[in-house]
């Protein structure tokens, strides 16, 4: 649990003002995607911390660590999948850049690379950008991925997510899209109606391990998965983007584990919201009113719409 009360003092920002565009005076007056230090970081190098309240039992450290933004693109309209390919693919690139000079800190042992996409998420800026976080420890969900795909190793000598990604394909039935190195579906135990999963389909750790080809379709399917989100009720559909990757400076741990992105959302149809209950919250026992496979199609349709509209 990462306390950090500065971030409560985060400013309004105004509607006609956006730090993200150039002549904010807070980046470049010119540039093509970049990333910074967050202004109002839950992690620091430089973190201290407050003293105890005296007998206290919970064990405290400071908050080290860096918190990064990450801007896909100088124009303030545009979303992800409004972007050229190759502003994709540079953007990919930054991300791999990152994640080699931010695991050089050996303090650091998990690299998390996200959106926050839509005010229902959170986002207040518009401007398209995400958010890099580097942890001094292994968040306990990654983690509890991490046991459950080292536990699946040693049972099967295969490796979970690249047994599921087969499973997917080959049944076809949550199938969004996919192309040579990636497949884009909606896993059949979703915690939420319009959840996906992109599933590289060489067995990689991270996004470091990609190729020339692969970071060219990574780009391309991500464009492709975020333009069906905006084609399903053509409006700018509220999504969290969430990179899985295995950890850093952890002598191995993680060598089982297999690149993924897992993409969530509050919407459970076009004009309601799903809210996690005490169920969801309280007890991580994740209930879907929806059919998994009725929401791929639904994406799958929208994917369609999408094609036909950029063509």
């Amino acid at each position: 649990m990462i306390i950090a009360p500065k971030r409560q003092g985060r400013p309004d920002v105004p509607k006609d003002w956006c730090p993200f565009c150039p002549g904010s005076g807070k980046v470049p007056e010119s540039y093509d995607v970049l990333c910074y230090d967050n202004d109002f970081p839950s992690l620091a190098k430089d973190a201290c911390m407050e003293e105890g309240y005296e007998g206290e039992r919970y064990r405290r450290e400071t908050a080290y660590g860096k918190c990064e933004v990450v801007l896909y693109s100088r124009e303030h309209t545009k979303s992800l999948w409004e972007l050229p390919q190759e502003q994709i693919e540079k953007l990919v690139n930054l991300w791999i850049q990152r994640f080699n000079a931010l695991k050089e800190d050996k303090r650091i042992k998990y690299i998390y690379m996200f959106e926050n996409r839509g005010e229902m998420v959170g986002a207040t800026i518009p401007h398209p950008h995400g958010q890099i976080y580097a942890y001094p420890f292994i968040p306990k969900r990654i983690e509890l991925e991490l046991e459950s795909c080292r536990e699946y190793q040693k049972r099967s000598n295969s490796c979970l997510i690249c047994d599921m990604f087969k499973t997917e394909t080959e049944s076809r039935r949550r199938v969004v899209t996919e192309n040579k190195d990636f497949s884009a579906f909606v896993p059949s135990f979703s915690e939420c109606p319009y959840e996906v999963y992109i599933v590289s389909k060489k067995h990689r750790k991270s996004l470091v391990e990609f190729d020339e080809d692969e970071k060219s379709n990574f780009a391309r399917i991500l464009k492709e998965v975020t333009g069906a989100y905006d084609a399903l009720f053509n409006f700018r559909f509220p999504y969290m983007m969430c990179m899985h990757q295995s950890p850093v400076n952890c002598d191995g741990y993680g060598e089982h584990y297999h690149f993924h992105v897992e993409f969530y959302s509050p919407l459970r149809s076009e004009f309601s919201q799903k809210y996690n209950a005490a169920g969801e919250t309280g007890a991580w026992a994740h209930v879907n009113p929806t059919q998994p496979e009725e929401k791929a199609e639904e994406l799958r349709r929208a994917y369609i719409r999408f094609k036909d509209n950029t063509r």
